[in-house]
């Protein structure tokens, strides 16, 4: 009878509604519990060309109530803590208490194997197509914390919901499109006339993109119902305070909670009824009365550069960064209720027309905006080129940063095989400005003519990215199959150059070279004092091509010189004719952003410090911009403090990148560095190098190998405190590395081999950890070594050590490498036996063995302890241990060691037990990079 009565209430909704499916959601909060208990009503019809057994609903809420779940696993491979961490009260989930059919009779479910926000339902006789069925859940939501998605229960006690009620999956082409939610922001739903009953304590307020119909009260409590036609997505605020605006503009009312910068109303009006205006011209009429605008909606996609500015610092001018953020958000909601694209498989085009708005809303309402804004005018980052940058220059340098380092993907990869730097930003940047490189390709409107047509074609209505190849094509005059299977389906880069110039009578003969080998096409241009003279277009071409243009007053040829193309390389587009270098000499102070007009050299100011040396600074000459480069080179001279003479060092190295294979680089070159590795007592260590990188060819993956081949060769000041036979020493060295970290598992491994004159050496490391669902996390260690042969044995400096290496190498950042006493000489590295007690003997002639092994107590607080064989020269080998206490403020990067009982006995009951504890800090700033990039590449 509850069923009958449940679909009574509804009858009316029901019985007008317009569209070919339809959700009744009956909810009631529970704000004690952060629970909903829902009933609801779905109406599906089989718009398909097959007979349905049943069918799959989405219950995106219950994606949180397992840390293995396709959400959590994501979290993992980003080292998202915060969710593994969580409690299951804090990650929420969804119970379901029955599903029926439209005469109330029990109907099978299940959960999809792997997939558990996925829910299966079998009917009990198929569903032919055309035919509508209904299905009544009774179920109930624990709404999980905000902290993961930003999306849920806040410290407030607010709910932000987003994807909270079930929904029917899509089934096309044959077959059901299951998506797990994994924070994308791409649900896949079936539009669906909506009704919302919303039963909520009276201090709470609702709001929404849906129509509201009414509000009552009863009791302590009201009744919200809310309504809406054809909607894709349905989120709902309940908040404690109304937080919102409701601005009207363009007959739209525009309800949101955007930080305005403190802008007067009618100023904001303004802006969103520009906005407005601005996107019915460009695609046309919103069909929803209302667009709701969150700043979580904003936060999860903003517009990266002014979202990353303290909000102290104003560079731009009032209301600009207002009317960007809003423009973003309301451009994406949008399009994203709008166009039912696969969000997985053809995202690509809803970005790339997102992104192509944004660029010319740009250019035509703030053509002179800085990137930097008015920061570009003070006194010293003027002198930068970043200054120079135009705000829409963004685009393509975010992306090439990818294309650089060779982790760019294919814009029509699926969305949930994009690592999230892609995901975010490049692809949807390079989907952009594409659209810009086939607008200036063809000269005319047939870009903007072709999105209108796609959307007001296929609003509402189910659509594929070939829907939108057809356009972009019908509408153009020229062959754009280049753009579609180079461009869009492959990643492979763009790279053009001058090969020749030959001047005739009247004309001159451009012989170009595409180093890329694709079928893309190239703008030529001619300079004269750095203004355009001439410019044409040239058609794809294999590998060379010559090109006629008329001679004029061109001083100098240039490819690609406005930058509408997506180049990799655009140091190589520049060819003098009159002049006698093909780019001028251009020197520049700290690094900056490239500028492929000039030949570039930068200088820095460089300090470092050791303990010998002191404070050592100089400048460092380099080449080397914010992008990466295959070819780089640095000079770093310095002068010493301490040691008063010269130090420092110098390297080149040129890396060859291969795109798509699991041999993703092979880098060579050769290193060299000065300094003191004791009082008076210097080094010159120089280093030919080569090191093969291999990847997984599924780029999500953190996996990575490298073969490292390289020959060290040391010279040294004669130590006569620590004498070694001879103080030069040459090295050859064979490493192989594995890594593979996650937040749950982390596996990482080397085998490394030595050879010189006096021994020979082989060691294996193996290192994994483990995260369990209890939060209880393990780190195992375990190292092995052996001396294939070794004359050097009257001096344990080539040794294997237990707890402190000798680094004859210098490959360690020590700051006070040869120090036995002082804070200093209480500095670990975790390398070779990694003991953290100062235990006897110290080093091994022979072999070692170890195993190191540490557990958390509490948080970052872990009780370690190691194990170990050490075996010298004519001396049995001695089993040693030791145990203590483990401060992990940062793995690997901070950390405090407390030795608490070994073989020495209770270490932490014994005089200077300060001397005993062991630190590991890391001040270098690339490997601190590295700690904050790690999640997003």
């Amino acid at each position: 009878m509850k069923y009958l009565l449940f679909s009574c209430l509804f009858f009316t909704f029901s019985a007008l509604s317009f569209g070919q499916n339809s959700i009744s959601v009956n909810a009631r909060l529970d704000a004690k519990t952060d629970s909903l208990y829902i009933q609801q009503e779905i109406v599906y019809e089989n718009q398909s060309k097959d007979s349905l057994k049943g069918i799959y609903l989405n219950d995106w809420i219950n994606a949180f109530s397992s840390k293995s779940s396709p959400l959590g696993k994501r979290f993992s491979e980003e080292f998202i803590r915060r969710f593994h961490f969580a409690s299951a009260e804090e990650r929420g989930g969804t119970v379901i208490n029955h599903v029926a059919d439209a005469s109330g009779d029990s109907l099978s479910w299940s959960r999809v194997p792997e997939r558990i926000d996925i829910v299966k339902v079998d009917f009990k006789e198929p569903l032919a197509p055309g035919e509508k069925r209904t299905l009544h859940l009774d179920y109930a939501i624990k709404v999980p914390s905000d902290r993961f998605t930003r999306y849920g229960r806040d410290s407030q006690g607010n709910y932000k919901m987003r994807n909270w009620y079930i929904t029917p999956a899509i089934y096309k082409e044959g077959g059901w499109k299951l998506y797990s939610h994994q924070n994308l922001g791409l649900d896949y739903t079936p539009p669906a006339d909506v009704e919302l009953s919303l039963n909520i304590p009276s201090e709470y307020y609702a709001a929404s993109a849906l129509n509201t119909l009414n509000v009552s009260s009863e009791e302590d409590r009201k009744i919200v119902r809310m309504v809406g036609q054809n909607r894709i997505e349905s989120k709902l605020y309940l908040t404690k305070t109304y937080v919102f605006e409701d601005l009207y503009a363009y007959s739209h009312e525009i309800i949101t909670d955007l930080e305005d910068d403190d802008l007067e109303p009618n100023v904001k009006g303004v802006l969103l009824k520009r906005i407005l205006e601005y996107l019915n011209s460009r695609l046309g009429e919103y069909p929803h009365n209302n667009i709701f605008i969150t700043k979580e909606d904003y936060q999860n996609s903003p517009i990266y550069g002014l979202n990353q500015l303290p909000g102290f610092i104003r560079p731009f001018p009032d209301g600009f960064q207002y009317d960007l953020k809003q423009f973003k958000t309301i451009s994406y909601n949008y399009l994203q209720n709008t166009l039912l694209l696969d969000p997985r498989r053809d995202q690509w085009v809803l970005d790339a027309i997102l992104v192509s708005l944004m660029i010319d809303y740009v250019d035509i309402h703030y053509p002179k905006m800085k990137l930097m804004g008015s920061l570009s005018d003070i006194i010293g980052i003027r002198w930068f080129h970043a200054a120079d940058l135009e705000f829409n220059d963004q685009y393509q340098l975010l992306y090439m940063n990818m294309a650089r380092s060779n982790t760019d993907q294919a814009l029509n990869i699926r969305q949930d095989s994009l690592i999230k730097f892609n995901k975010n930003i490049a692809n949807s940047y390079k989907a952009g400005i594409g659209m810009e490189y086939l607008e200036d390709y063809l000269g005319t409107d047939a870009v903007k003519k072709s999105i209108r047509e796609f959307y007001q074609n296929y609003k509402l209505k189910p659509t594929t990215q070939e829907n939108f190849k057809q356009l972009l094509q019908k509408n153009s005059s020229r062959d754009l199959t280049w753009f579609f299977e180079d461009y869009v389906n492959t990643n492979k880069k763009i790279d053009f150059s001058i090969k020749n110039v030959k001047k005739e009578d009247d004309s001159l003969v451009v012989t170009l070279r595409d180093r890329r080998n694709n079928q893309m096409p190239v703008s030529v241009y001619g300079l004269n004092d750095g203004k355009i003279v001439y410019k044409t277009w040239v058609d794809g071409f294999d590998k060379l091509k010559d090109v006629k243009i008329p001679r004029k007053d061109i001083e100098r040829i240039a490819l690609n010189y406005e930058q509408k193309i997506p180049e990799i390389n655009q140091r190589n587009n520049y060819a003098a004719v009159t002049k006698l270098l093909n780019k001028p000499l251009q020197f520049r102070l700290l690094q900056d952003v490239e500028d492929p007009r000039y030949n570039q050299l930068f200088f820095m100011p460089e300090f470092d410090y050791n303990l010998y040396d002191g404070i050592t600074i100089g400048p460092t000459i380099y080449n080397k911009t914010f992008l990466n480069k295959n070819l780089n080179y640095k000079f770093s001279p310095q002068y010493a403090s301490e040691s008063q003479t010269l130090v420092g060092s110098a390297y080149i190295s040129n890396t060859h990148q291969y795109r798509n294979k699991r041999l993703y680089g092979i880098s060579y070159g050769i290193s060299g560095t000065r300094f003191s590795y004791g009082y008076d007592l210097f080094y010159t260590k120089l280093t030919p190098f080569m090191t093969f990188a291999f990847r997984n060819e599924y780029l999500r993956s953190n996996e990575r190998q490298y073969l490292n081949i390289r020959n060290i060769n040391v010279q040294r000041d004669f130590d006569p405190l620590d004498p070694v036979e001879e103080p030069d020493y040459n090295v050859f060295n064979v490493k192989y590395s594995y890594r593979n970290p996650n937040v749950v598992n982390y596996y990482a491994g080397t085998v490394d081999y030595q050879l010189a004159e006096k021994f020979s050496k082989i060691s294996l490391s193996l290192e994994y950890r483990k995260l369990f669902k209890n939060n209880r996390q393990i780190n195992l260690r375990f190292y092995a070594g052996t001396f294939l042969y070794n004359d050097a044995q009257d001096t344990d400096y080539f040794s294997f050590a237990l707890d402190r290496p000798t680094d004859y190498l210098f490959d360690y950042n020590y700051y006070g490498r040869s120090q036995s006493s002082g804070i200093l000489s209480q500095q670990i590295i975790l390398a070779e036996g990694g003991f953290k007690s100062q235990l006897q003997p110290e080093f091994a002639d022979q072999w070692i063995t170890t195993v190191n092994a540490s557990t958390n107590i509490w948080k970052w607080i872990y009780a370690y302890g190691d194990l170990g064989l050490v075996k010298n020269e004519l001396v049995k080998p001695k089993f040693l241990y030791d145990s203590g206490i483990r401060v992990s403020l940062v793995a690997d990067y901070f950390e405090l060691f407390f030795p608490v009982y070994s073989n020495l006995g209770w270490e932490i009951a014994q005089p200077d037990y300060n001397q005993k504890i062991r630190f590991i800090v890391s001040l270098d700033l690339n490997t601190l990079i590295k700690l904050f990039t790690r999640r997003w590449y």
